[in-house]
């Protein structure tokens, strides 16, 4: 695939607002070049900001199970109106919950075809599931949630101290995040 090359008079970098080329390539910046570089510019973008992607960590896609409160078409487009490239699925409002991985394959397969950004996915940890988080792990969660009071959804129950002392060898082991709703 040939680069892209995006030139703006306001690149947003680590050292402040330049002028420059942003060269990009298989979807990665390869370069930042100076604005008058000879390169083929595909996209001039004169004095339009040009800055990184947001990345949100805590969003909540309730597909599949309640489409109708927020499914991945409408959460991933309105997150790319607001600048927004990726987004963390909270694993507590779909139908299943995503506490198994089974669960996290079923949310993989609703998000076929209807995304706008880059999507991540949270696995959550609820009484008993603990020998659920290698699997959730293995399939692509990238960190797991868990709540010390009720969540709010039924699917979706609050762990006491004994449930985070069946996980937390696994996660540890894992060595991935554990965001704890206190």
């Amino acid at each position: 695939m040939s680069a892209r090359v995006f030139r703006s008079r306001r690149v947003v970098t680590p050292e402040g607002i330049v002028a420059a080329c942003v060269v990009v390539q298989d979807g990665a910046i390869v370069s930042l070049e100076p604005h008058g570089a000879p390169l083929a510019v595909t996209d001039e973008l004169g004095d339009t900001a040009l800055l990184p992607g947001v990345v949100d960590t805590h969003v909540h896609v309730n597909e599949p199970g309640r489409t109708e409160w927020e499914g991945f078409a409408t959460a991933t487009a309105a997150a790319a109106a607001g600048g927004v490239t990726t987004i963390v699925d909270m694993p507590l409002n779909s139908i299943p919950a995503t506490n198994d991985a089974e669960a996290l394959r079923a949310k993989v397969r609703a998000m076929a075809g209807q995304l706008t950004v880059d999507v991540g996915l949270w696995g959550g940890v609820v009484p008993g599931n603990a020998g659920a988080l290698e699997g959730l792990a293995v399939d692509g969660a990238l960190g797991f949630k868990c709540f010390l009071s009720p969540s709010g959804v039924d699917e979706f129950g609050h762990v006491g101290e004994s449930d985070l002392a069946a996980a937390m060898p696994t996660i540890a082991r894992l060595a991935l995040p554990l965001l704890a709703h206190a």
